[in-house]
């Protein structure tokens, strides 16, 4: 086997909204090769083939080896890092969509345990994970075929959950199914009630679940989301501050700018302006 390789595969467009592979591949890496700190707006599972390597997320670190599994969150500052001796090797898939958090949630990952450690069932989850790749494709059929690879991937995980109890708080996981949905959805024009119709409850139960648990409302959650998003349009791109505007989801410009300016304090194009000064 070579000293390293690499077998990965890009979806260049999400054809599913309700679960779709962002990419998927298997890599053997190079010693002491690290990804981040940074921030994927998906879903970016690992599993070690063999070898070692740390992940580290929100402030923790987790010595990892042949066998373990590890799950990067959207919009979670996370990096991981081969061993500079024994450098892992591992397959991965990315992925996201209005049925990804449900899923997760059924198994034994969350943020605050994004790792599980069982090595008997490795070599399935590896071959679980390799269909995934192998079903790889740009039509739409492809698309379809990846996702149904994914999902047997997630019951597999499903089924093996050593929890006894899933959902144990069942109202912070309303609040992420809601989250999460918002970071998704954002760039359409979503409202709140669409948020609370997705995640199950009333647009004044969803209130008062994100004033105690974010100490913010839904709304504010959502627009806030957007013009952080616009700021990095703005930052990275030379879209005109219309066609930004329609890319966060606001489908009134003056509106757009209204928000922008009181959440930054200047309009889009002062932000623009002062953020190419530095």
């Amino acid at each position: 086997m070579p000293d390293t390789y690499r077998y990965a595969y890009y979806a260049s467009v999400r054809q599913l909204s309700a679960l779709s592979v962002y990419n998927a591949g298997y890599e053997k890496c190079h010693p002491s090769y690290q990804w981040g700190p940074g921030v994927r707006d998906h879903y970016l599972l690992h599993h070690i083939i063999r070898g070692r390597g740390r992940y580290r997320m929100e402030g923790k670190e987790y010595h990892l080896k042949t066998g373990d599994t590890f799950l990067l969150f959207p919009q979670i500052e996370s990096s991981y890092q081969a061993d500079r001796e024994e450098p892992w090797e591992y397959a991965w898939v990315g992925f996201a969509g209005n049925d990804a958090y449900s899923m997760i949630v059924n198994t034994d990952f969350s943020r605050e345990n994004p790792v599980i450690n069982q090595s008997e069932i490795s070599e399935e989850l590896f071959n679980k994970l390799r269909a995934v790749y192998e079903a790889n494709g740009n039509t739409f059929q492809d698309a379809v075929s990846m996702t149904g690879a994914l999902y047997s991937l997630m019951g597999f995980l499903m089924k093996h959950s050593r929890r006894e109890k899933k959902s144990a708080n069942l109202q912070a996981d309303y609040v992420e199914r809601a989250r999460q949905y918002i970071e998704e959805q954002y760039s359409y024009p979503i409202t709140v009630e669409d948020v609370a119709g997705y995640t199950g409850i009333s647009r004044s139960y969803l209130f008062r679940l994100f004033q105690g648990a974010m100490n913010q409302s839904p709304k504010e959650y959502l627009l806030k989301y957007r013009i952080g998003q616009a700021c990095q349009l703005l930052n990275q791109t030379d879209l005109p501050v219309g066609s930004i505007a329609h890319s966060v989801g606001f489908e009134d410009n003056l509106y757009f700018s209204k928000v922008f300016k009181k959440y930054k304090s200047c309009t889009p194009s002062e932000y623009r302006g002062l953020q190419s000064q530095t």
